[in-house]
């Protein structure tokens, strides 16, 4: 946790607008450090307190999380569908450590949702790290979804590709083979079909094909096309 918790607390501390704001950040860091049953009741404490500012929430889900306390789950999944897409990150992380089994249905649910396909890449890559059996269906929809001329979310395709590779889910091929054909796509979904064990022909190729054609009519005469 180290690494990713010095991230997000020098992320917020950027934040931090008044001295009120500082003294309750300091607060938040004494918890971490210390790291006690009665500090992670005060943690869970500020995850449903009114008017606490969402760096502070952040925070405290964020340790609970990756402390493994369930307690963090809602405010992460909240998090994890937040317009900001590090925050998104950090809520990814966290949830990938908390192990409840609640995470990989709320991540399929927000990757699979056609109205928060921006927000959606952080889900999709904790899909792919979950390997829950919610992942490989929730991954293949959104890319099928996805395979439109001009689709403006390609990473999030991209990130599908990926991740389905990794997963080694043979029902992901169809859908592979068809993102095969998006220039963006293309080198990702071959790497992960031959993750998946299976080899497509580079275009022009193929048995048959004009390639195929030329290698037989090497040694003899050939006249021009017409």
């Amino acid at each position: 946790m180290e690494d990713e918790f010095h991230e997000l607390t020098d992320r917020v501390r950027a934040e931090l607008r008044s001295p009120q704001d500082l003294v309750a950040y300091e607060r938040l860091l004494g918890l971490a450090r210390k790291n006690t049953a009665a500090g992670r009741e005060e943690l869970a404490r500020i995850l449903t307190a009114v008017e606490r500012p969402l760096w502070a929430r952040e925070i405290a889900a964020f340790i609970l999380g990756c402390a493994g306390d369930k307690r963090a789950f809602e405010t992460l999944v909240l998090l994890l569908n937040y317009r900001e897409p590090v925050r998104c990150a950090t809520a990814a992380h966290a949830l990938g450590k908390l192990g409840d089994p609640r995470t990989a249905r709320a991540a399929a649910a927000l990757a699979t949702n056609p109205l928060r396909t921006a927000y959606a890449l952080h889900p999709v890559r904790l899909l792919a790290e979950l390997r829950a059996p919610q992942s490989a269906p929730a991954l293949i929809a959104t890319l099928e979804r996805l395979l439109t001329p001009h689709n403006p979310y390609w990473r999030v395709a991209l990130a599908c590709v990926e991740g389905l590779g990794a997963l080694g889910d043979k029902r992901a091929v169809p859908a592979l083979r068809a993102a095969a054909a998006h220039p963006r796509l293309a080198a990702a979904s071959a790497a992960s079909l031959a993750r998946l064990g299976v080899h497509e022909d580079p275009p022009g190729v193929a048995s048959g094909g004009p390639a195929a054609g030329g290698a037989r009519g090497q040694g003899g005469s050939a006249g021009p096309a017409t």
